[in-house]
């Protein structure tokens, strides 16, 4: 077995190593250092005396040790990890040991498949507030990686809030931002002031945070005293109100208000970057594009879906799966090694920060023929069965894999056929360059044009058939 000095890796600069490749481009950096150097590498960044090292794992195999086989070793005790807490509390991303699994009891029962299949009308809702406003866009053209991000915020906080959305949505749009550049850049910084230290970067987040904080407090106190939605439904921050057991309690306050904004945080940056390049690449690939029209016509016949449409639609759900492989929502994903674990024939030492980065294994020419072409016959029942289970986990997985997954996958196959259903649409900008925050992000814009198939108004939300309960 090779010793840790033997791992290898990128030199960097003779003073710096890799500081400035991974800050100016941390993606671009991990897969050259897989093509050069192999699965497990180690990288340097800083100067000596505050210099990190990094471990970078990019097998299927290796990952699933630290996702899921060996996932007792790799916790979210990193740097990072730390700044999320601090800015956006102990929720179930952030939350570790004991306090997740509670969290987790508790949540679990709000996120089976029968119960995420009743949101389908609350997105199918906001799919039509977007397809209403395309209708009317300027030149016809559109930014979808935008118009995305917009549909899914208001998605998840219809489906938290209910008729509260638009207060909170308003929020989050000016919030967000300036507590993810917080958290990134300290995230990753070598050296941080005191948090409570009063720089203007400081209270931009302060001011971010209490606001963030007031809006979900307000929503959590009026909903609890009103004893339910305004509207009588059971939105998801009412179930959550009503998660109890006789063996983990219930969420009190604070708890319920951490939850709240995980979900607000996660729900909506990822999927709306699944959905977003799901839609340009299936601008720029006509012929791509052609099947997924005539899967939706076909299965559909221009009434909404629901969510017992789902399974009707695999070339959809192909689409957006090939777009997860090429635009992970979680480019790479960060744990710190407790003990000393042998991977790929390499001892990753006790407390080193551990890399798995699914922008890579997703790249990886073990797993994935020509891996940058567009294709989702990638994602046929048949040749999913061909492949390790981590060469694809833009979930993550393992015990702490995301518990939004069919939720994520609802939303995104039915807005994605309701705007196929609609529109034809063409890109504009052949290209979008990305970068690694908190979640991927798109660096310049995603327009296309977007012409009416239909010449008339879209179905409305509640035009098809009820979803089975």
């Amino acid at each position: 077995m090779a010793t840790t000095d033997e791992i290898p890796g990128p030199a960097g600069l003779p003073l710096l190593g890799s500081m400035f490749d991974l800050r100016n481009d941390s993606l671009g950096t991990f897969l050259n250092a897989q093509r050069a150097h192999g699965d497990v590498v180690r990288i340097f960044a800083g100067p000596p005396g505050i210099r990190a090292t990094v471990y970078a794992v990019f097998s299927a195999e290796g990952v699933q040790q630290v996702l899921a086989t060996e996932s007792a070793n790799f916790r979210k005790d990193n740097a990072f990890y730390q700044e999320l807490r601090e800015s956006f509390g102990n929720g179930l991303l952030t939350s570790q040991d004991e306090d997740y699994l509670r969290q987790r009891r508790l949540v679990q029962p709000l996120f089976t498949r029968r119960r995420v299949d009743g949101y389908a009308e609350a997105v199918a809702t906001e799919v039509a507030r977007v397809t209403e406003a395309w209708r009317t866009a300027e030149d016809s053209t559109v930014d979808v990686i935008d118009e995305m991000t917009g549909f899914a915020l208001r998605a998840v906080a219809r489906i938290l809030f209910g008729t509260d959305v638009e207060a909170a949505v308003e929020i989050v749009e000016r919030a967000f931002p300036v507590m993810g550049d917080y958290v990134l850049r300290r995230g990753f910084s070598p050296l941080n002031i005191p948090r409570d230290w009063p720089t203007p970067g400081n209270r931009r987040a302060l001011a971010a945070h209490e606001e963030l904080y007031a809006v979900c407090d307000r929503i959590i106190a009026e909903r609890r005293a009103a004893g339910t939605a305004e509207d009588g439904g059971q939105d998801l921050l009412s179930l959550l109100s009503e998660a109890e057991s006789a063996e983990d309690g219930s969420f009190d306050a604070s708890e319920l208000r951490e939850q709240v904004l995980v979900f607000l945080l996660a729900g909506h940056e990822t999927t709306a970057t699944s959905l977003g390049f799901a839609l340009h690449l299936l601008a720029l690939h006509p012929e791509q594009r052609k099947r997924a029209h005539e899967e939706v016509d076909r299965v559909l016949a221009g009434r909404v879906p629901g969510a017992a449409d789902l399974d009707a639609l695999p070339y959809l759900t192909q689409v957006l799966k090939e777009a997860m492989r090429l635009f992970p929502a979680a480019p790479a994903i960060g744990r710190r090694a407790v003990e000393a674990t042998e991977i790929g024939g390499h001892t990753i030492p006790a407390g080193a920060d551990v890399i798995v980065a699914p922008w890579v294994t997703h790249r990886h020419p073990a797993y994935w023929e020509d891996a940058e072409r567009f294709d989702p016959e990638r994602f046929t029942p048949e040749a999913e069965a061909s492949r390790p289970r981590y060469a694809w986990f833009p979930f993550g997985g393992g015990p702490r894999a995301c518990i939004g997954q069919h939720f994520s996958m609802l939303e995104s196959v039915i807005a994605l056929a309701m705007l196929l259903q609609e529109f034809e649409i063409e890109a504009i900008d052949t290209e979008v360059p990305v970068n690694a925050a908190i979640t991927l992000q798109a660096a310049g814009s995603a327009r296309c044009r977007v012409r009416s198939r239909t010449g008339g108004g879209a179905p409305s939300a509640g035009a098809g058939p009820a979803d089975p309960a």
